[in-house]
């Protein structure tokens, strides 16, 4: 329209204005325009250094590269700047005048549109590798050696020293009785014993157990013989989808040997760090109390 831009962009008023004023109309212009091969004099020596063969306009070089007018750093494109690597592979594979189809050996939009596109499938296609293959350590990992008696039986284990004690338990041991919910300690389905104490077993490191005396829901029942407080969830129906099942079980074996079951608030409070989403607390409470007067 008028012969302002590079095509007729039929546009009025304030639109017309912002699309003409804006830095990027002038490089679009450019790249269709072309532009002479440009030479530049260093300062610091009698020697002449070239532009890239291929007929770059100086304004488009600049911009894409990111380095600034009368920059001569193109063989050192700016590495995050995508267009910057596109022009460099761009002046890499044109070798010879008209190689790429235009008559007047300059680059035309299409071809930087084409080579543009390449340049930045190259980073997607190496980050999904990377994450398919996964990163390779810098360092050697080192582990450390950990010694814990699981349900009456020794376990010797070799493992990151990161590893949590419910990690410990249900990826190295199988014993996936112990359930991770929350991961932050904060729902009690990951409950066990350790020396007859309850606690979340996410939240501890397993190194810091060497030698204690862990229990988990698989090794409560002495054979077929459930404990007491099975045996009570199992009569007053004290669950419903069953996951959090195991750590409210152990809690609540805990419960009553720290004697915090005398009466239904008393078993409440101390029952509070464990969560039921299925809403079966009157039924929990109904067993424990019940488990705790045959005890």
């Amino acid at each position: 329209m008028f012969g302002l831009g590079p095509r007729p962009y039929f546009v009025h008023g304030p639109a017309l204005f912002a699309w003409y004023a804006h830095p990027w109309f002038r490089v679009h212009a450019l790249v269709r325009r072309g532009a002479v091969r440009r030479h530049t004099t260093d300062a610091a020596s009698t020697n002449i250094r070239q532009r890239p063969t291929a007929s770059i306009p100086t304004e488009l070089h600049d911009a894409l590269l990111m380095s600034g007018p009368g920059s001569t750093s193109y063989q050192n494109p700016n590495p995050h700047c995508a267009w910057g690597l596109c022009l460099h592979r761009l002046q890499m594979q044109k070798k010879g005048p008209n190689q790429m189809g235009d008559p007047d050996d300059g680059w035309s939009r299409r071809d930087l549109l084409k080579l543009g596109a390449s340049a930045l499938t190259v980073p997607l296609v190496a980050g999904a590798a990377n994450a398919a293959t996964g990163r390779k350590p810098s360092a050697a990992m080192t582990t450390s050696k950990v010694e814990l008696i699981v349900n009456g039986r020794p376990q010797r284990l070799e493992l990151d020293p990161r590893t949590s004690l419910l990690d410990a338990l249900r990826e190295h041991l199988g014993l996936t009785g112990t359930k991770k919910g929350c991961n932050q300690g904060a729902c009690g389905a990951c409950t066990v014993l350790v020396d007859g104490r309850r606690i979340n077993s996410c939240l501890t490191l397993a190194v810091m157990h060497e030698g204690a005396k862990v229990t988990t829901i698989e090794g409560l029942a002495a054979g077929d013989t459930l404990h007491p407080v099975q045996a009570a969830f199992i009569e007053n129906d004290a669950f419903q989808c069953g996951y959090c099942t195991p750590g409210q079980i152990l809690s609540g074996v805990a419960c009553i040997a720290e004697r915090h079951a005398g009466s239904p608030d008393e078993i409440r409070n101390w029952m509070s760090g464990n969560i039921c989403r299925c809403g079966a607390y009157p039924g929990i409470v109904a067993a424990i109390a019940a488990a705790a007067k045959e005890s």
